[in-house]
């Protein structure tokens, strides 16, 4: 079986982060998101994996061959993104005649994909879709099942979801999906959706089963989404230190600090707190729970809960943040000039909250 994790689009919902760096490159608990993705498919005994790459492709690559992996990966070219099934149909020639895990790279499934993967080699259906329950099934594409778990019918944001069954991002396919995409036509939205592909193997009276996730999923697509995928990594943090921490700083909780980092006296770390390499935090600086510094950072006499601050980044203030997304190369600084105000340069789409 081989792999095939989704790369590319443009991240919309994510700017103005994402109008300079991919999406699925975004850090939760200090590693990109492609990469979870990444290790849930080599997890399920996948040695060959294909990433679609859109035009961010370079920036993709570099990240991806910057880690080992236990898996030969190659690079697809999609010139725009015209739907997750034209994803797929590029891919043929990559695929051929063998099954295949599709995985959207912006999903983070706690429990990984093992367990699915193993029951769709069993059963050796068409298609396998992995369902969760939700809340509020009316947001998300929902799928209705007959009594043997087989999938009847998908409805995309219903009014009266026949059921709280989502679809997550993570499907099984037999080669003869490429033979359900090419009867497709592109949908209102000008793509080829894979959601008519698998409806199209119904109709056709093909095979299509569906198993269930337990644990937590996470579609990073919004920006409260990717810290709350962070709170929920961050959740099973390990704590170790490979850094320094001066005598007189408290460090409370699970903290996990890398090497060449130093923790100043008088700063407070109350985990779960993940800090990168070669960072400096203080002196008098607290980072409260459920945030995550980025490498090569400096935090000095600020308070930052609930965040994701990435690389390269300088905060120093005397302020409050919270549940707030950092990009990299950021400089955030307190200024004791008259008179007092506000100063921002902001990219497109910004969301600024004072």
């Amino acid at each position: 079986m081989k792999g095939l994790i989704l790369s590319g689009g443009y991240g919309t919902r994510l700017r103005p982060l994402t109008h300079s760096q991919q999406k699925q490159l975004i850090p939760v608990a200090n590693k990109p998101i492609l990469f979870y993705a990444i290790e849930d498919v080599i997890e399920a005994l996948v040695r060959e994996i294909g990433i679609v790459i859109g035009s961010n492709k370079e920036q993709v690559i570099t990240t991806v061959k910057s880690a080992e992996w236990n898996a030969d990966i190659t690079f697809i070219y999609q010139d725009e993104p015209k739907g997750i099934a034209h994803a797929v149909k590029i891919s043929k020639d990559f695929i051929g005649d063998e099954p295949f895990i599709l995985y959207l790279g912006d999903n983070i499934l706690k429990e990984g994909i093992m367990k699915h993967a193993e029951e769709f080699k069993k059963q050796k259906p068409d298609a396998s879709v992995l369902l969760t329950h939700v809340s509020n099934p009316q947001q998300f594409g929902v799928a209705e099942l007959d009594s043997n778990n087989n999938v009847k019918r998908f409805i995309e944001k219903p009014k009266r979801p026949p059921s709280d069954l989502a679809l997550v991002g993570v499907y099984f396919f037999a080669p003869t999906i490429f033979k359900a995409i090419e009867h497709l036509k592109p949908s209102w939205r000008g793509q080829l959706e894979i959601t008519d592909a698998i409806q199209w193997l119904i109709d056709n009276g093909y095979k299509i089963n569906a198993t269930i996730v337990k644990d937590w999923w996470k579609d990073t697509g919004k920006v409260e989404d990717v810290l709350e995928a962070n709170r929920l990594v961050l959740d099973d943090l390990r704590p170790f230190n490979k850094g320094t921490i001066e005598s007189g700083a408290l460090i409370q909780g699970r903290v996990s600090v890398d090497e060449g980092t130093i923790i100043l006296k008088g700063s407070v770390l109350k985990g779960p707190v993940i800090v990168g390499k070669d960072c400096t935090i203080g002196p008098a600086t607290y980072i409260g729970p459920y945030t995550s510094i980025g490498d090569n950072c400096e935090i000095i006499g600020a308070e930052v809960e609930s965040s994701i601050v990435m690389n390269n980044t300088t905060i120093n203030c005397k302020k409050k943040i919270v549940d707030s997304l950092i990009g990299t190369n950021v400089k955030i600084s307190e200024s004791a000039e008259l008179p007092k105000g506000y100063r921002f340069v902001l990219g497109d789409s910004s969301d600024v909250r004072i």
